[in-house]
């Protein structure tokens, strides 16, 4: 079992769930084996490493082969997990944003923005090592792209241009929202990510809230909460309100 998960395995455990585990590693080349095997005529929420699109509709298949029900199918986990599919829901509460598919000749398409800065990610992530995402002029972009493919080693869906605010980095919080409940890690739920939770149907995902220098709290990142880290959450808070959303207690 990888590291990361074990609390939160012991958690869900505890909190009446039962446990499947399988090798990513092994899946990624075709041999999917859960062990515990999964049970029949079950629901199944994934929890762990991002999976690409075909990936994840691999592990989609696998469940159902096993006579269980997958939680969220392939929609539902890119509803989230892809920017461009979550953007036009919230356009209002997250920087502007701009989708190119991934052959274009960004700098040009940059020129045309005309913005004094730019954030740069593909549909699922930005590039947080080397000279990051954020840059100011079009050209600095070639250097972004070469080292998106370098570490990531693939341009997933196409490019997502964001304009950049001034946000205040501390400020930064996670929040999960499970079948249209929302839910904080300590203290109330912002009104923003209420509406987060009314305007999009998936069964389980995040949603990470920062503060605006202005003092507007925006929305900076939607997610597939099975793929979402524990940020700001203990495991037992976790699994308490999974337990609440999925196994129907009060």
């Amino acid at each position: 079992m990888d590291e990361q998960y074990q609390a939160e395995v012991e958690a869900v455990r505890s909190e009446g769930f039962e446990v499947s585990l399988f090798s990513v590693e092994a899946f990624q080349v075709g041999d999917f084996k859960a062990s515990p095997p999964l049970p029949s005529d079950t629901d199944v929420l994934y929890r762990g490493w991002m999976l690409s699109k075909d990936e994840y509709a691999s592990l989609v298949t696998a469940i159902r082969e096993a006579g269980s029900r997958p939680v969220s199918d392939t929609t539902d986990y890119l509803a989230c997990h892809y920017l461009p599919n979550w953007y036009p829901l919230l356009s209002e509460f997250t920087p502007e944003t701009h989708v190119y598919p991934a052959d274009c000749d960004l700098a040009k398409e940059l020129k045309v923005l005309g913005w004094s800065e730019y954030f740069i990610k593909d549909y699922v992530k930005s590039l947080k090592t080397s000279v990051g995402s954020r840059i100011s002029k079009p050209e600095q972009v070639e250097v972004v792209i070469s080292e998106m493919q370098r570490y990531r080693g693939v341009i997933e869906g196409g490019f997502c241009v964001r304009r950049v605010e001034d946000f205040l980095p501390e400020s930064e919080r996670r929040y999960f929202v499970f079948g249209g409940k929302p839910h904080a890690p300590e203290g109330e739920v912002p009104e923003v990510v209420r509406q987060c939770a009314n305007r999009i149907k998936s069964r389980f995902f995040s949603a990470d809230v920062i503060q605006r220098a202005d003092g507007k709290l925006r929305i900076v990142e939607v997610g597939d909460g099975q793929v979402s880290d524990l940020v700001g959450w203990s495991p037992e808070h976790f699994a308490k309100a999974l337990a609440q959303n999925f196994l129907n207690r009060n």
